[in-house]
């Protein structure tokens, strides 16, 4: 069976590497193929690079508390460039200051992104909730 693809970065001008890497080994341990843009990454780039490997999904890292400016439009961009249903994860300290998650996991839903996690979330949650998107089987 074919490996599914996954793009993962960490998106703006977050620099936070440590957690991109610990995920990055976490997805390829769990099977996925994975394609990691690394930190300081722009909505166009994960965008090209989901085009440029036929990518099964986005996975967006924040932790420096901007995720949501960063990632606000994403959803409007894939769907222009032709990745329409391509599911969007998001997760870390996505947002400033101490805040309801339910409230931010739904703002993010209304941007069109298909999961969110919150600080601390363990690397085995995302890709259960990967999987499940995917629809894969362990």
């Amino acid at each position: 069976m074919k490996k599914k693809v996954i793009v993962l970065g960490v998106i703006g001008a977050d620099v936070h590497a440590v957690g991109n890497k610990i995920l990055y080994h976490a997805f390829t341990d769990a099977g996925f193929e994975v394609i990691n843009l690394g930190v300081m990454v722009s909505q166009e780039e994960f965008i090209a690079a989901a085009i440029e490997s036929n990518a099964d999904a986005i996975v967006v890292s924040s932790l420096y508390g901007q995720g949501e400016l960063d990632c606000r439009g994403m959803r409007e961009k894939c769907d222009e460039a032709g990745l329409k249903d391509i599911p969007l994860l998001v997760g870390g300290n996505i947002v400033i200051g101490k805040q309801v998650f339910e409230e931010v996991e739904k703002r993010f839903m209304e941007m069109g992104f298909n999961a969110v996690f919150p600080p601390g979330t363990r690397p085995e949650t995302g890709i259960a909730a990967l999987k499940e998107i995917l629809l894969m089987e362990d």
